[in-house]
């Protein structure tokens, strides 16, 4: 499967990853939704930042999927995982009240590839991630 994380711009995200700050890139959510259980090993994720074209692209080495969570089990993840996932502190704040579920996506083989665009149609304007069968479905020509 192909999938396409969407960052946000103000937050730098991106670069991060690019520069290896940030090995993995972490969904934290009050319901379930994708990719909750539907992202794997070898599967690929293509970056963008908001409003841009993708610019990266990188394989799934390992996913770990956390859920029924509160502060007790979210304080772990954000001490063992925080700065691999690039946060800047790894105290629980009001950002987790909440939060019922959390995924933990670590990337191998990043790599800058030729910009392009994708079709977002069906997928919703607001949606952050896409999980589709092959990217170059949604490419736009």
């Amino acid at each position: 499967m192909d999938h396409i994380a969407i960052l946000d711009k103000k937050r730098r995200l991106l670069q991060k990853i690019i520069s290896g700050q940030k090995t993995i890139e972490s969904r934290w959510y009050k319901t379930k939704r994708t990719p909750w259980h539907n992202i794997k090993k070898e599967d690929i994720i293509y970056f963008k930042d908001c409003g841009e074209p993708i610019t990266v692209k990188a394989k799934v080495k390992d996913v770990l999927f956390f859920d029924d969570l509160n502060k007790e089990k979210i304080m772990p993840i954000i001490q063992k995982y925080g700065r691999a996932i690039g946060f800047n502190s790894l105290e629980y704040t009001d950002y987790y009240d909440g939060k019922n579920y959390c995924i933990l996506v670590f990337l191998e083989n990043v790599q800058k590839i030729k910009p392009f665009n994708i079709n977002k149609e069906g997928f919703g304007n607001a949606c952050a991630w896409i999980t589709i069968k092959d990217v170059s479905s949604i490419k736009e020509k």
